[in-house]
């Protein structure tokens, strides 16, 4: 991803999450959006919120913006938080390395439901984090670009991992 479109997700991410962690976001589209599951039929509550909130181009991608808008309601209200990287996140939350080499290593489907249980795991501890890197895990389909992505979010797992 080029320097201008990183931006652009970031910003897009944070738009997503101010959203729906708002307090006035109706909760139940929060609960509509929090149930969906990607490569299964989508609820009109997803293309309304799709229309509104998601780039023009999201339906080249739909199975993976329909994982990022889930794991953003799946961790609302604390969602998001741009200084505290994915691997950072699940580290300081005790997840285990076995999942994270799970998680680093899926692909398509298999890569989306992993990040929706990773969500589900950071819910659960109340551990936000920047969803800008679960996006780019998602999104980004140059496999070199990825593999940087891979890395980093293992580098910063280990450096905030510590030994049981």
């Amino acid at each position: 991803m080029s320097q201008v479109v990183e931006t652009n997700l970031e910003s897009r991410i944070g738009h997503l999450a101010g959203v729906i962690c708002n307090e006035r976001f109706p909760t139940g589209e929060r609960a509509a959006l929090r149930r969906m599951t990607p490569g299964q039929g989508l609820a009109l509550s997803f293309y309304r919120f799709a229309l509104a909130h998601l780039p023009s181009n999201w339906e080249l991608n739909v199975d993976d913006w329909v994982a990022i808008v889930a794991g953003m309601a799946i961790m609302s209200p604390n969602a998001h938080r741009f200084d505290r990287g994915v691997g950072r996140a699940l580290a300081e939350a005790a997840y285990s390395e076995a999942r994270l080499e799970r998680l680093l290593a899926a692909e398509a489907q298999t890569l989306r439901i992993l990040v929706l249980r990773a969500a589900r795991f950071l819910a659960a501890k109340s551990s936000p984090c920047n969803w800008t890197d679960f996006a780019q895990l998602l999104l980004t389909k140059d496999d070199e670009k990825r593999e940087l992505l891979k890395r980093r979010i293992a580098r910063d797992f280990y450096q905030n991992y510590e030994t049981r």
